[in-house]
């Protein structure tokens, strides 16, 4: 089953400005799907489109199966969502405003504040702390419990590493790995390819709007290397470069 599938789909904010453009994609059920572009390829509008935060201009897409603009509240339900730039309500605690975002979801309230507890252990994150006396990694960590608090089927994650350390990095990585192996799928949006190969399966490259490549991150590394070809005058001893004519 395909929990993320898209047709042509295709976003213009106005009839000059390009979003995205024919964008195909299928993300299978459990699967570390990685996104990778330079920033203003698409990645993130693609992301908010799949999110019904923007309307698509055509084309069509399903999450879990359902259409994005038919089902969008209940598909809301069951996804956890990192954007790449996090804003807060800066008077509150950080306990406070994640117990607040656990309101929104059909969970118990003891099952909130124990996944509140474990993965602010886990980030290191002090919940008594305010918002806005939190550094910008920090705050990128409370976004990342928002996003994991429900234990949601899908998560999506738009650049979500940047303020954290490469320790605390490393740390996350292995998070969204244990999340997946409790059947979270994961798309993983990210202009770094080093990020992308340390955690996903397969990997869609998009540039100026359209998608140039899906591949798995094996086949893609294998032709991440340039080759030269070198052609000699005459003979070349073993360990010795002589009259080196040219190189291709």
């Amino acid at each position: 089953m395909n929990i993320i599938e898209t047709k042509k789909l295709t976003k213009y904010y106005d009839s000059k400005t390009r979003g995205i453009e024919d964008v195909d994609l299928e993300i299978k059920d459990g699967e570390i799907f990685g996104f990778i572009g330079p920033n203003g390829a698409g990645k993130s509008t693609t992301i908010r489109t799949l999110l019904g935060l923007i309307h698509p201009t055509s084309g069509s897409a399903t999450v879990f199966g359902k259409d994005i603009t038919k089902f969008g509240p209940e598909i809301k339900e069951e996804v956890g969502y990192l954007p790449s730039e996090v804003f807060y309500y800066d008077g509150m605690k950080v306990i406070d405003l994640l117990r607040y975002s656990g309101s929104f979801y059909k969970k118990d309230s003891k099952f909130i504040e124990k996944r509140i507890k474990e993965l602010s252990r886990y980030l290191d994150l002090d919940l008594k702390k305010k918002i806005d006396d939190l550094s910008y990694g920090n705050k990128k960590k409370v976004g990342i419990i928002q996003g994991l608090l429900h234990e949601p089927r899908l998560i999506i994650l738009d650049e979500p590493t940047g303020g954290l350390d490469p320790l605390m990095q490393q740390r996350f990585f292995d998070l969204l790995r244990d999340e997946n192996k409790k059947g979270a799928t994961i798309l993983f949006s990210s202009h770094i390819l080093g990020e992308v190969q340390k955690l996903c399966d397969r990997v869609a490259i998009i540039k100026d709007g359209k998608i140039i490549r899906v591949d798995k991150i094996k086949a893609l590394a294998e032709n991440t290397h340039k080759r030269f070809k070198l052609e000699t005058a005459a003979k070349v001893e073993k360990g010795r470069f002589t009259g080196i004519k040219g190189m291709i």
